[in-house]
């Protein structure tokens, strides 16, 4: 028997949570929809769902307190955010809240469904409160990267590299993978843009430090030392 895959989406556009709706219907997803934060809350505590799309701006509980609130209650159901506004500081705070994509409004139908595959695909994986590689630590909740006891300055794509070289310490990830988890659907150029984000990486993890944790595996991809270099 073929397994159905239940998605809540938490919308309060009634034409854009309908289109919604009936799109991945179509796609033979199961698909409840909430038309508040407080409602999206209450179906996610009842019912169990493989992916959650959350608008930001919703009626008595926004976007951001739904995620934050599920991901302290160590529900990691993958949540797709949308926003009405595209820009890096909504994405930024999406992700630093506990979503794992982001889509700015208006949205390709095309991508949605991708994207939702995509993070079922990933599954609820719980995300550590503190990634730590020697004296090299992150906190994802604060987006806060430290060098022992120095804060370092990064930008949301080079906290979204380095937290998945950090989870991946000590193996070797290829760039493809590193395109698939940080730029996921929203990258459609060249991928040796990984090598530029890697070089910035090395000039604020490494250089200012006289270390060398980030390593380049010629033909293979990238590596982050275990003990922090």
């Amino acid at each position: 028997m073929e397994i159905v895959m239940r998605v809540l989406a938490v919308e309060d556009h009634i034409r854009v949570a309908s289109a919604i709706k009936r799109g991945l219907e179509a796609e033979g997803f199961a698909v409840d929809v909430a038309a508040d934060g407080e409602e999206g809350l209450c179906l996610a505590h009842q019912t169990f769902y493989d992916a959650i799309i959350l608008d930001i701006l919703l009626p008595k509980m926004n976007g951001y307190k739904v995620c934050a609130a599920l991901r302290r209650e160590g529900n990691w159901t993958p949540i797709l955010m949308l926003s009405a506004k595209a820009g890096e500081w909504d994405e930024a705070e999406a992700l630093d809240t506990g979503a794992d994509g982001f889509l700015a409004k208006p949205f390709s139908f095309v991508v949605l469904i991708a994207q939702v595959r995509a993070l079922i695909r990933r599954g609820a994986h719980p995300r550590p409160g503190l990634l730590r590689t020697g004296d090299l630590t992150i906190d994802p909740a604060a987006h806060r990267c430290r060098r022992g006891d120095e804060d370092i300055a990064l930008s949301p794509r080079e906290f979204a590299l380095l937290e998945f070289l950090m989870s991946r310490a000590g193996k070797v990830v290829s760039k493809s993978e590193i395109l698939d988890r940080v730029w996921d659907f929203d990258f459609e150029g060249d991928e040796n843009i990984v090598e530029v984000y890697v070089r910035y990486l090395r000039r604020k993890i490494d250089l200012p430090f006289g270390r060398q944790s980030l390593e380049t595996v010629r033909g293979s991809g990238y590596r982050l030392a275990e003990d922090g270099g």
